[in-house]
């Protein structure tokens, strides 16, 4: 066997039975404003008015975190599970209609979906369904913080059930 692969031996567990802080440890992750941690791993070169054609995170939620209610402004992103617990996205465009979940997770077979796509100025929040949920977002055009909106704490999109979701 070549040296370069690795079995699931005691030694070497699966990636289903590591620890949110291993997996934080092993891709250098950092905190991220709207809680959880993230590492950027692609910054596409191409320029679309003078912004970066497409943007790659993984993006990581702990039991008990909630990001905050977010959007980006100007920008479609699309996102995908990776490891760990499916994670419940709640969507809204804030016009009174109710608040839609969808669950990103690998189980197609029971309501989950491995990518999900998020419209340009929809406000969506994140929770993980477990221990730990890694995920990755593309955002094209390339994200930016200056076309980022992070809700004030406590802040529900009109049409939402606070006590219900995530």
């Amino acid at each position: 066997m070549s040296s370069s692969i690795r079995s699931n031996k005691p030694d070497n567990p699966s990636p289903s039975m590591r620890s949110a802080q291993e997996v934080i440890k092993q891709l250098n992750l950092a905190p991220h404003p709207e809680k959880g941690w993230y590492i950027q791993t692609f910054e596409d070169p191409a320029k679309t008015n003078n912004r970066s054609a497409s943007t790659a995170i993984y993006y990581l939620l702990e039991k008990g975190e909630v990001s905050h209610w977010h959007r980006v402004l100007d920008a479609t992103e699309i996102w995908h599970h990776y490891m760990g617990a499916p994670l419940q996205l709640s969507l809204s465009f804030n016009d009174g209609k109710p608040v839609r979940d969808q669950i990103l997770g690998p189980n197609i077979f029971s309501n989950q979906a491995p990518q999900v796509i998020i419209e340009k100025g929809e406000w969506q929040r994140a929770k993980s369904m477990g221990q730990w949920t890694l995920v990755g977002c593309t955002v094209a055009p390339g994200f930016t913080f200056a076309r980022f909106e992070m809700a004030p704490e406590g802040w529900e999109p009109r049409g939402s059930n606070p006590s219900g979701g995530v």
